[in-house]
């Protein structure tokens, strides 16, 4: 990948609006400051509430980018910035058994100088406990098996579709405080509905994740593209078909990678980053069919 040092690069001395309410500026302005020489500065006066809720309130409209895409244009619109950034999670299935809470964060990072958009992601298994519990003592023990206080709960009456609720509980009195109100709320049995609260800023596992998503944005705009000078020349493709290292035959893992530029299109393949010349038989079709 073509690197430049950080006092060459087109985003040094830029400033970088990112709209943000939950704190996720603490773990994305370092990363790319120190990366590209810019100045990320969090923007607020718009709640991101309003683009859809983890508690289901409002749904989000749209796909995850769609969502991060919105919010960076928001925040652009009231820093006056030609350049913007916006973070949108997601909660789902795993894309490989699709058995497992799995979470998605996605980094969005527009140039309308250049007219470019480049993501940073970073996923993996996702914490999304939730529980219906009739005690105090069952209620203590999920919040201090998920990390409780630093891990912040919601508290539903009777289950997950009630529309009343308390979020943002981060501390022992508000908990004991919630749960009264719940059972109290609650007019068919005694239980309530407890789950983990999803925002960044409530969910260590999130924050964390959000962190390498922006590695992995400034890894790709820290890359300039060898034609044009754009940055985010980046992969966009993986070539499957490395051999197997048992029988020779190709798998679908990659052989190789395509760079592409998302501002002249440039695209250029070049070998699999981690110098692999074979695969693993385990992942051959041929061998374990």
């Amino acid at each position: 990948m073509t690197e430049r040092s950080t006092a060459a690069h087109p985003y040094a001395g830029q400033t970088v609006a990112f709209l943000t309410q939950h704190g996720k500026e603490r773990v994305v302005s370092p990363v790319l400051n120190d990366a590209l020489g810019c100045r990320v500065e969090r923007v607020d006066g718009y709640d991101t509430d309003r683009l859809g809720t983890f508690t289901r309130e409002i749904p989000r409209p749209g796909s995850q980018l769609d969502a991060a895409r919105r919010k960076a244009r928001i925040g652009m619109e009231l820093h006056g910035s030609p350049l913007g950034l916006a973070s949108e999670g997601s909660f789902g299935p795993d894309p490989h058994t699709g058995m497992f809470p799995w979470n998605v964060e996605v980094l969005l990072f527009i140039d309308d100088i250049r007219g470019i958009e480049v993501a940073g992601v970073h996923q993996g298994p996702a914490s999304q406990d939730h529980a219906r519990v009739g005690s105090w003592e069952e209620l203590r023990a999920f919040a201090q098996r998920t990390g409780f206080p630093a891990q912040h709960l919601v508290i539903r009456p009777g289950s997950e579709d009630d529309p009343r609720l308390r979020k943002g509980l981060a501390d022992w009195t508000s908990l004991e405080a919630a749960y009264a109100w719940a059972l109290q709320a609650d007019k068919e049995g005694g239980r309530i509905f407890v789950e983990r609260d999803l925002r960044a800023h409530a969910h260590p596992e999130r924050m964390e994740r959000i962190g390498k998503a922006a590695q992995d944005l400034a890894r790709k705009l820290a890359s300039l593209c060898p034609a044009c000078g754009c940055p985010g020349f980046a992969r966009v493709q993986a070539v499957p078909g490395l051999p197997c290292g048992l029988c020779g035959h190709p798998t679908r893992e990659h052989r190789a990678e395509i760079l592409g530029c998302p501002g002249c299109g440039l695209r250029k393949e070049q070998p699999r980053a981690d110098g692999a010349a074979t695969a693993d038989p385990a992942r051959c079709d041929y061998c374990n069919p």
